[in-house]
């Protein structure tokens, strides 16, 4: 990736203070997911600062908390809306059972229709299946300037070659891992890309394979089965999407360190009619704070994993 250090201002650029996290095991965890089409502009709370009609966000932004999905917004990259209609997708993200389904709305109330519960829980809207992948490129500068700064870049290329698959989107979580990119509907996260790395990161999203050494996660999965996912996924060279099976994760037990706890988590992995079982301890432990947000001086605390990969 192209340094961040190297951004077109000598302010201060969270992306830039938080080189050093670990991007293993930082994607944010959610596993059904709401795509409504607004053209902007975005503010910095990008659903209740939308274009939709008040009673429409806060019904929307309740109903969304309380059965537990993610609601993004998403336009197109350089173009602006002529209609009031506008394209819905919903997703479920879960490993091994992800679907995504599209429909148009022409009316901002028939947000307040959707099945929320039903969603969360995995089970089909019953509308227009879509049968390639989503790029979500979070470009939400009024949130963060790096969200911009680098995810602008990113999109545009990606539109320009894959313009049915790539949406800019608002804030995806951790701003400093910019270029930060969401694929849907199997909900993985990848950090720090420039033009470059997404542009390989699409190819082989496009194709049905992973990219371990850019993901931050799999959104479906707790940070620290997100950390072993992608360790296994290295060591084993493994890049089909659903290439490893989730089998068990022990509950995190307090590790020889008062501030540290270990969890054990177990993957089945199929190749050519073999099957494979492979016990991954990961071992979480605090990370140096840093400053979560451009903007902010405050800092936040951080996570390190360390893993430990055997067969059973």
């Amino acid at each position: 990736m192209t340094d961040p250090a190297n951004a077109s201002s000598d302010r201060f650029r969270c992306s830039v203070g938080a080189l050093d996290e670990q991007l293993a095991g930082s994607a944010a965890v959610d596993a059904a997911y709401l795509l409504v089409e607004q053209t902007g502009p975005w503010g910095n709370k990008a659903l209740a600062e939308s274009g939709l009609p008040e009673h429409v966000r806060t019904g929307l932004a309740e109903t969304a908390a309380e059965a537990g999905v993610r609601v993004q917004l998403i336009r197109r990259h350089g173009r602006s809306s002529t209609t009031e209609a506008f394209r819905v997708y919903l997703g479920y993200a879960a490993p091994g059972r992800a679907w995504l389904e599209t429909t148009v709305f022409e009316v901002a109330d028939d947000l307040l229709d959707l099945d929320l519960d039903g969603l969360a829980e995995g089970r089909s809207s019953g509308l227009e299946p879509v049968e390639h992948p989503l790029l979500l490129v979070c470009t939400n500068g009024r949130r963060d300037a790096c969200c911009a700064e680098f995810g602008r870049p990113v999109v545009a290329a990606l539109s320009a070659e894959h313009p049915q698959e790539t949406w800019e989107t608002t804030h995806l979580g951790g701003h400093r891992f910019a270029g930060a990119m969401l694929t849907l509907p199997h909900g993985i996260s990848y950090g720090r890309l420039d033009v470059e790395s997404a542009e390989r990161v699409a190819s082989e999203t496009l194709a049905g394979r992973l990219v371990p050494s850019l993901m931050r996660g799999r959104t479906a999965y707790d940070p620290p089965v997100q950390a072993a996912e992608i360790a296994l996924l290295e060591a084993l060279g493994e890049t089909r999407v659903d290439g490893l099976e989730l089998v068990e994760v022990s509950p995190p037990a307090q590790a020889s360190s008062a501030r540290a706890t270990t969890s054990s988590v177990v993957f089945r992995h199929r190749v050519a009619g073999s099957t494979t079982l492979h016990r991954v301890t990961v071992t979480e432990t605090p990370g140096d704070p840093v400053r979560a947000s451009c903007a902010d001086a405050k800092t936040k605390p951080t996570k390190a994993f360390r893993v430990e990969i055997g067969r059973l």
